[in-house]
């Protein structure tokens, strides 16, 4: 299998193990990018790519399970962990933080080049959502104070004259701004426009004059 858009980060003190990791991974078409510590990891530059991080756990300047959590919210890729010394809370706890797999040297080249796999396959996916979302967040940047006041109105469910009344406006120039909104959103229908609305974290806004 070869992903020509992908690449993995290696992180391990040995050079022998990033030289011969290096190796395995570029035998399968796959990019690779080593470091000697855990800072000179966060301190590269990193290409906007499908990606992997093998993550060894003991590091010279962190621990590997230090380090997983510390970038746990940043942009950062999932993890296949290596190490000479494993046990079973460690691997819990890597595993619990979201990690692909947790392999004990020596592992098989089959065992890691599956875990790199599944990783990238993640990453991909992620990264594919979050541009969508990034795409969705500028078609609602895009709407109008008016239409961004509607919105919220018209995924509660309310009807037209109910949210009109709410905005103090007619039921005709609601209809407008509903139709702008969907245009706008690339909404096909009003569960597409609830379902974009849920991904964007909108809350629904529900009649006070019905109480519903």
């Amino acid at each position: 299998m070869t992903n020509d858009d992908s690449i993995v980060f290696i992180v391990d003190d040995d050079i022998r193990i990033r030289e011969a990791l290096g190796e395995l991974l570029a035998s399968h078409g796959i990019a690779v990018c080593a470091f000697a510590s855990a800072g000179a990891y966060v301190d590269a530059a990193k290409p906007k790519r499908p990606a992997c991080l093998i993550l060894d756990i003991e590091l010279p300047d962190i621990n590997g399970l230090d380090l997983q959590k510390q970038i746990a919210d940043g942009d950062h890729p999932p993890i296949v962990f290596i190490t000479g010394h494993g046990d079973i809370p460690s691997t819990v706890r890597a595993i619990k933080r979201g990690a692909v797999d947790f392999l004990t040297k020596p592992f098989s080249e089959a065992a890691l080049m599956q875990a790199v796999h599944a990783a990238v396959a993640q990453d991909r996916k992620a990264q594919a959502e979050r541009t969508g979302l990034d795409v969705l967040r500028q078609r609602y940047l895009g709407l109008t104070p008016r239409e961004r006041e509607v919105l919220p109105l018209v995924i509660s469910g309310l009807l037209n004259k109910q949210a009109a009344a709410e905005l103090g406006i007619s039921e005709v120039t609601l209809q407008m701004h509903r139709r702008k909104v969907m245009h706008k959103m690339a909404a096909a229908s009003l569960a597409d426009l609830v379902r974009i609305a849920e991904k964007l974290q909108i809350p629904v806004t529900h009649s006070r004059r019905t109480g519903e």
